[in-house]
């Protein structure tokens, strides 16, 4: 069935709308059609429409397409357009799905913008654009498809993805080498290693340990400048914390291979899209 995953999700948070709670409401809304407008009122990039249509189709029962679907997601849309994205449905259904499906299709989209800033600036440089974990409870299965729709990179989904060793491991472990020995311990044989470094004296002794994937956090341009002089060949340089659109250039330095954002899933401004009936 299409988007099962999506509609299994959208199932949980129509409980948290309390949406089953008063059933004589719900069968006494009248099923007529009606026409409704998507009405996009904002410069941005439009993203999340397969979660607006899971959630009609979990309201109908059946599969819900808006047409032309695949055209719209992704696009850049102006204000000035004054675009909208036009469809029927029985008025019950629209009324019900309205918040849910604006409130998830403004969040998705949202994101895509915001990271859309960042790539843009970026692509130039060859520098890849990457999310972080720091994403809303519930809605990082969104925030990371909105920041590939705007043209980011996913980092880790889950804490299992990619092992990476962090201050806090290093500080429990009592080293960088031995937090480095319990993870390669683990017996997972696809799984990389990451290593947060926070000076250049942590950064080679991670490549004296044979250490291929390091994360600079925090690191000054000039530190990041001296750090990609020490970079080894197959070694991947990621750079994270405290980046944003001001200071972002300073940072696409030769030899640095992805950015990495939190700000783009915790911090991405709202853009205004309404549902309309007519």
């Amino acid at each position: 069935m299409k988007n099962l995953s999506l509609r299994q999700v959208v199932n949980k948070f129509f409980e948290e709308d309390d949406f089953s709670r008063n059933i004589f409401y719900n069968q006494s809304l009248p099923t007529r059609n009606v026409k409704c407008q998507l009405k996009l009122k904002d410069d941005l990039i439009l993203s999340g429409l397969p979660f607006v249509e899971s959630v009609f189709s979990e309201l109908i029962g059946e599969n819900f397409s808006i047409v032309d679907a695949s055209d719209w997601e992704g696009r850049k849309i102006s204000k000035s357009e004054n675009e909208m994205i036009e469809f029927e449905l029985p008025f019950n259904v629209a009324l019900s799905g309205e918040r849910l499906a604006l409130n998830l299709l403004q969040r998705s989209s949202s994101v895509s913008t915001y990271t859309n800033k960042f790539v843009k600036i970026a692509e130039a440089s060859g520098i890849k654009i990457l999310d972080t974990r720091k994403t809303t409870p519930g809605l990082r299965f969104l925030e990371k498809y909105a920041v590939r729709v705007g043209g980011g990179y996913n980092h880790r989904m889950g804490q299992t993805d990619t092992w990476m060793i962090k201050d806090n491991h290093k500080s429990f472990f009592g080293s960088l080498k031995d937090a480095l020995e319990f993870f390669n311990k683990m017996g997972s044989f696809y799984n990389s290693i990451v290593v947060e470094i926070h000076n250049t004296s942590e950064l080679e002794e991670a490549i004296s340990l044979g250490v291929k994937h390091v994360m600079l956090d925090n690191f000054s341009p000039e530190q990041v400048s001296e750090a990609i002089s020490l970079k080894r060949d197959s070694m991947t340089f990621e750079v994270s914390g405290g980046i944003n659109l001001e200071n972002i250039k300073n940072y696409l330095i030769s030899g640095v291979d992805g950015i990495s954002i939190g700000k783009i899933t915790y911090d991405a401004p709202s853009v205004d899209i309404s549902l309309k009936f007519g």
